[in-house]
């Protein structure tokens, strides 16, 4: 088995970085479709439902299909689709279009993330932590690129600017082609000679720990959204401040929280992933808490940062404990941890929006507090790994 992360790695950590750009870019451009259309919060909340609900809905397919026959191509198609659902948008002023567009966003998503991920264990090597956090940094840098891009597109260009972002999906989508294909005729041999030594040391699926585990993962996703949608908003409309300041607030949770991917897959290695993943969330808790006290723009700054820490540290780890979970199933395991990780929550948008129309932004934000109370608790219950497992 290899020692060391293949270089591979950060070529699909760059195509992540592109595809969740695109995702990343939405609630920055939430505050536009409002200005611009006349919106209400569940109007435009309801464009992030959009997206996600059709990712949330096919990525487990993806994920099966990753299991039988994943091939480069699906992961390039995604990556295409994910720029061109966006891209579009800046040039639609029909709401039922502008649904549709990022329907179509959501596909490629849902495409890219469990094929990315499964070629992502296996270049991993033995350091599956830091190789998954390497991927995932892509993705979550991404997320925190896409509002200060999309931001200085939009104010740059207007709603159009926003199709500049199909560019680097084209080059990224070329080069993952190119490059996998290469990867995958190269390992062809290989793949054989491992079947017959994994065909002798059968690993069998735990399924009660994945439910677990997909329990963590998809409150960590309803806080996530919580947070990216009506951060921006709550930026603008609690502390009065300026659209491409809420832009930069948003970016600055992000940009944390990626730098502190890396840093949880690290430390996964080295600790375990069951510390690091109870740790992170156990501290998530209180940062909320202080955040939705916080009375003034520089105090809700400064959490930021320990937020993003605290939402992110956990990413990674959770997804290589769900492919260990499910050693057979590793697309499957990885669509759901991972893509949904990043989808799922969305689909909850909505309900926050007509909470937010009704009640207020602050009422958003203390929901997402309560429902961090779910994974502080229960990340103590997830089982530990086998010694077969390592």
């Amino acid at each position: 088995m290899k020692e060391q992360v293949s270089r591979h790695i950060y070529l699909l950590s760059a195509a992540h970085l592109f595809t969740d750009m695109n995702q990343g870019a939405l609630p920055a451009i939430l505050p536009f479709f409002i200005a611009e259309y006349g919106f209400n919060y569940t109007t435009a909340a309801s464009l992030v439902f959009a997206l996600n609900l059709v990712s949330s809905i096919v990525q487990p397919a993806f994920g099966v299909l990753s299991d039988k026959s994943g091939k480069p191509w699906i992961m390039a198609a995604g990556v295409l689709l994910a720029g061109s659902g966006i891209a579009a948008a800046g040039f639609i002023s029909s709401y039922t279009l502008l649904f549709a567009s990022f329907m179509v966003s959501g596909i490629g998503i849902a495409a890219y993330h469990p094929d990315a991920a499964r070629y992502a264990n296996k270049v991993s090597g033995r350091k599956k932590g830091t190789g998954l956090s390497i991927f995932s940094f892509g993705g979550n840098l991404g997320f925190a690129l896409g509002p200060v891009i999309g931001m200085w597109l939009l104010l740059s260009f207007g709603l159009k600017g926003i199709s500049a972002l199909f560019l680097p999906a084209v080059i990224t989508a070329f080069a993952l082609y190119v490059v996998m294909n290469r990867y995958q005729r190269d390992e062809a041999t290989a793949s054989a000679a491992r079947k017959i030594q994994s065909d002798a040391q059968e690993k069998k699926d735990r399924w009660g720990a994945f439910a677990l585990l997909c329990v963590l993962v998809f409150s960590r996703s309803f806080i996530f959204y919580g947070m990216v949608t009506f951060l921006p908003l709550y930026w603008i409309h609690v502390f009065k401040q300026p659209e491409s300041v809420a832009g930069t607030a948003l970016s600055l949770l992000l940009a944390a929280g990626a730098v502190s991917t890396l840093i949880g897959g690290r430390m996964a290695d080295r600790f375990g992933f069951h510390k690091v993943v109870r740790g992170g969330f156990f501290f998530l808790l209180p940062m909320l808490c202080l955040f939705n006290v916080a009375d003034n723009v520089t105090y809700a700054a400064l959490l930021l940062v320990p937020l993003g820490v605290a939402l992110y540290v956990p990413f990674s780890p959770m997804v290589v404990m769900g492919q260990r979970y499910l050693p057979n199933r590793i697309g499957l395991a990885s669509g759901v941890t991972l893509g949904l990780a990043v989808s799922v929550g969305g689909i909850a948008a909505p309900i926050l929006g007509r909470v937010a129309d009704a009640h207020g932004l602050h009422s958003v934000m203390y929901i997402v507090a309560i429902v961090a109370v779910l994974p502080a608790i229960l990340s103590f219950a997830l089982p530990k790994q086998k010694a077969t497992e390592a």
